[in-house]
């Protein structure tokens, strides 16, 4: 009977061995109206202050804090009440911790605002912190309008709906004969309705040339059924849809005021050529400006030459995540931060669930939404999706593809290098040779060779 191996101990470490890094660090307790704030104790004879959350309290709390000698700053990220006070101590001067609530709450017995606040300049103290993700303050700029844009978007969608059930009730198909009622065609033929018109024929010699559908078949969904009270919800619903239209307009060309602002990119325009034309029927909801060419010179690469990327998602992943990605040393730690790695459960060394972290990133989901319109493109990309989508379904299929083009990105980023598609031939050839070397080695290891089919017809023969 063998005898089994004695383990070595384990060396642990007392508490006190623990090193204080930041040993001119505050702790921040932050709600809606009072703030605590907690400093070492050999600062002031009062370590834990309450102030207000006005703004001449919060200049106060920074004097105070000053006077202190505190460098560093750690808050909790709660709602949105502490953006203001983040943004004051980093006009002071101080290196501000912005930390997950999460990782200060897996020690049970805190539940009031004073030991919150001590509890959080402790754990800052030691180092045990790690403070999450802000872009710089133009970028952060960009990201609030660009947030508040899709904000738009979306309200004025609601009144696209309006629309559609008013039609709908006064028995006016008119979207089985044009897909989008907010095209050309629709909008005339809406605006006509409001403006008093009711002959379908009128109102189907409104129809754009390009329509699919013929000015009869137009005009025979057009016999409604028309109703003041509908009427009224149809007109009330246009000038919703107008407003939040105007609104958007309005956002633009604030947006490209400060893409204006922003310096330029030092980036080389012979390695990183400016982008082409586009071709082709644009986006909905495009940018009322040439985006492309504003996001090309505050990034210097072209990102919309990936496929899936165009113009709209690239401002979604830029105003997310900056032009610099030094904050993440690999590509790894980005696309980790992004919720887009494999993350593994693991104990006693085995893998006890393999999973996908839940995230509500909107990088991440600008990524994803990027990935499965690959899906039928005659690119290397798209090659790579159906590929992934065969094997492990389409699920994993966007995830894995969302997680190359964040690689793709966080390259061309950091090298400054532009982007050129290796297209799908090129792509399968290069699948097809490696699955060639990965069958070599396995038949050498079995003692075999790998012949190919033509050579050995002629062996036969």
């Amino acid at each position: 009977m063998t005898k089994r191996k004695k383990k070595s101990p384990i060396d642990i470490p007392s508490l006190e061995t623990l090193l204080q890094l930041n040993l001119n660090a505050a702790g921040l307790d932050i709600g809606d109206e009072e703030i605590y704030a907690c400093v070492p104790a050999d600062r002031d004879e009062q370590p834990v202050r309450v102030s207000p959350t006005f703004t001449v309290d919060l200049y106060a709390l920074a004097d105070w804090l000053a006077a202190c000698g505190i460098d560093t700053v750690a808050m909790e990220s709660t709602g949105v009440y502490w953006i203001p006070i983040y943004e004051i101590l980093e006009a002071r001067g101080f290196k501000v911790y912005l930390v997950n609530a999460r990782h200060l709450k897996n020690v049970p017995g805190r539940k009031t605002d004073v030991l919150d606040c001590q509890w959080i300049q402790q754990l800052h103290t030691y180092g045990l912190l790690r403070a999450s993700f802000r872009p710089p303050e133009e970028i952060c700029a960009l990201r609030a309008l660009a947030r508040h844009r899709d904000n738009l978007i979306r309200y004025r969608a609601a009144h696209i709906q309006h629309m559609q059930k008013a039609l709908q009730l006064m028995n006016v198909k008119l979207t089985q004969v044009v897909s989008d009622i907010t095209g050309v065609t629709g909008m005339s033929i809406i605006r006509a309705i409001v403006a008093g018109e009711r002959r379908p024929g009128e109102l189907a010699r409104l129809r754009n040339p390009k329509c699919a559908k013929s000015e009869a078949e137009i005009a025979k969904t057009l016999q409604g059924n028309y109703k003041t009270e509908h009427l009224f919800v149809l007109k009330q619903s246009l000038d919703q849809y107008d407003f939040y239209h105007q609104q958007i307009q309005e956002c633009d060309a604030e947006m490209e005021a400060m893409y204006a602002a922003l310096p330029p990119s030092e980036a080389d325009d012979q390695a990183c050529p400016p982008p082409k034309p586009r071709r082709g029927k644009p986006r909905k909801n495009q940018a009322h400006f040439d985006l492309t060419t504003s996001l090309y010179q505050m990034v210097g690469v072209d990102l919309t030459a990936i496929d899936g990327l165009d113009a709209l998602t690239v401002q979604a992943i830029i105003t997310e995540i900056g032009v610099d990605v030094s904050p993440w040393p690999t590509v790894k730690h980005f696309t980790s931060w992004l919720c887009l790695a494999p993350y593994n459960d693991i104990s006693g060394g085995k893998v006890l669930r393999r999973r996908s972290k839940k995230t509500q990133n909107r990088a991440t989901t600008a990524f994803r939404l990027a990935a499965q319109s690959v899906s039928r493109s005659q690119s290397a990309l798209g090659g790579f999706y159906r590929r992934m989508r065969a094997k492990h379904g389409p699920a994993k299929a966007n995830k894995a593809t969302a997680h190359k083009l964040a690689r793709i990105v966080y390259h061309m980023l950091k090298n400054q290098t532009a982007y050129v598609d290796p297209g799908q031939t090129y792509y399968e050839e290069q699948y097809r040779e490696r699955t060639l070397r990965n069958l070599k080695r396995k038949a050498a290891n079995l003692g075999m060779d790998l012949v190919p089919k033509t050579a050995q017809t002629l062996v036969v023969s």
